[in-house]
């Protein structure tokens, strides 16, 4: 971290003059970058609730570590958010139902349990706001390191195995085919979004995690000619948008997760209204 410290303080920007700034800058060049990737494939599979759902089983995770005395409950988040992902990818797997109607299952098991829990014993839910709003301000060194290994880790799964998963997502019969591990893929891809959404949710905040993770995609898809134009150009928007939300958040005073997202709605609606002009 004295590095990076150093390498902000040598830039001519008042904000960065800050640790918690600092801090907050580092983590955002980390998550962006997963979130344009990752956005991709979501939406690609048609996905977009699913990562929501996921959102409401970290919240869930965290009220139970809270509960159970757990030092870190974000890691109790982390443990269920993957259990509910693999129980997911289990029960898809294995049911006629439609995904949507799946996710919708899951999602509304997923925060009435979290209400419960939260509110068991006459407990206070107001301890939690600050996984429902996020806060980017306030990421620590150690949250920055997992952040850091996660983003190594997906980079690493994308290289080799970006082709597949988007076969997978578009065709999985095909895909099978082809001698894809099907039922693998979408396990492991479903296990990625869990750590995800779980390790930004007290960044970025419950309520707009989500659409980081379809609208950088989703606005790739408006002007992409190609897969690795759309991978390229999902984790330029989600750059863009971050360090942008970033700066308005300092010096507006708003909420930096918020004004994220509401960047990365203005580039869709930009991509949209290009992709009208082109056709």
């Amino acid at each position: 971290m004295n590095i990076w410290y150093a390498i902000c303080d040598a830039l001519p920007l008042e904000m960065l003059h800050w640790n918690f700034m600092k801090n907050a800058f580092l983590a955002i060049l980390i998550m962006a970058p997963l979130f344009g990737l990752m956005s991709t494939m979501i939406v690609t599979g048609k996905m977009s609730f699913f990562s929501d759902a996921l959102g409401h089983s970290a919240f869930t995770g965290i009220a139970i570590g809270c509960i159970c005395g757990v030092a870190a409950p974000t890691w109790a988040a982390v443990a269920f958010s993957v259990a509910f992902a693999l129980l997911f990818s289990y029960v898809r797997s294995r049911s006629n139902q439609a995904a949507d109607t799946l996710i919708g299952v899951f999602s509304s098991a997923a925060v009435a349990l979290g209400i419960f829990v939260a509110t068991l014993g006459g407990g206070s839910f107001t301890k939690y706001n600050t996984y429902l709003i996020g806060d980017i301000l306030s990421v620590t060194p150690e949250q920055i390191g997992g952040l850091a290994l996660v983003f190594v880790a997906v980079v690493v799964f994308w290289f080799f195995f970006a082709n597949r998963m988007t076969l997978t997502a578009i065709h999985p019969q095909l895909a099978s085919s082809r001698g894809i591990p099907v039922k693998l893929s979408q396990a492991v891809f479903t296990t990625a979004i869990a750590l995800v959404v779980t390790l930004s949710i007290s960044s970025i905040g419950l309520l707009i995690l989500n659409s980081l993770l379809v609208l950088p995609g989703a606005a790739a898809r408006n002007v992409a000619k190609n897969l690795r134009q759309y991978h390229l150009i999902s984790v330029g928007f989600a750059l863009a948008a971050s360090i942008s939300g970033l700066v308005i958040s300092y010096y507006w005073g708003a909420s930096a997760g918020a004004a994220i997202s509401l960047v990365l709605a203005l580039i869709f609606a930009v991509t949209f209204c290009f992709r009208k002009r082109r056709a």
